[in-house]
């Protein structure tokens, strides 16, 4: 018997290419920078050859991570890729208040112990006892899931 899924969250396609570009941008701009830069000091240079490289790895860790979409169900909170970022009983509270420090379009989780450090860029991240959800994904969905989430939470303390 398949799991019932509360609220699914994906990253839409424009968001989606318009992150990954930029970061894509950026690097491919360091790149020629520290290639071509003729007046730029020999340090300098390969700073932003290194700089560059990791932009287009970062770009290309952006893309595969958001080729997932971020589940709830009842027992948990997880990616499509099979990564379950908490179960709903480990969770203390979810805030999505403007000075939350969490991603862009998203809200945070907060656990009651710590977890180990993991990241799916533009999707979610998990440092300590708080995980960000959201970056390249739609706000609506993003609060929705909040809300049910929150609903749910509420429902199990009683």
């Amino acid at each position: 018997m398949a799991e019932e899924i509360a609220a699914r969250l994906t990253p839409t396609a424009f968001r989606r290419v318009f992150g990954v570009g930029m970061l894509a941008l950026l690097g491919a701009m360091l790149l020629f920078f520290g290639f071509d830069g003729e007046d730029i000091a020999f340090g300098w240079r390969i700073v932003m050859i290194l700089m560059g490289g990791g932009a287009l790895a970062g770009a290309e860790m952006m893309r595969r991570a958001t080729a997932n979409s971020i589940e709830l169900t009842d027992e948990e909170l997880r990616d499509t890729s099979g990564v379950v970022l908490c179960r709903l009983d480990e969770i203390e509270n979810v805030d999505r208040s403007a000075f939350a420090f969490k991603p862009s379009n998203g809200f945070v989780v907060v656990l009651k112990s710590p977890a180990d450090m993991a990241w799916a860029p533009g999707l979610w991240w998990r440092m300590g006892r708080r995980i960000g959800i959201g970056g390249v994904t739609p706000v609506a969905h993003a609060k929705a899931m909040c809300e049910i989430l929150t609903i749910k939470l509420s429902e199990r303390a009683e």
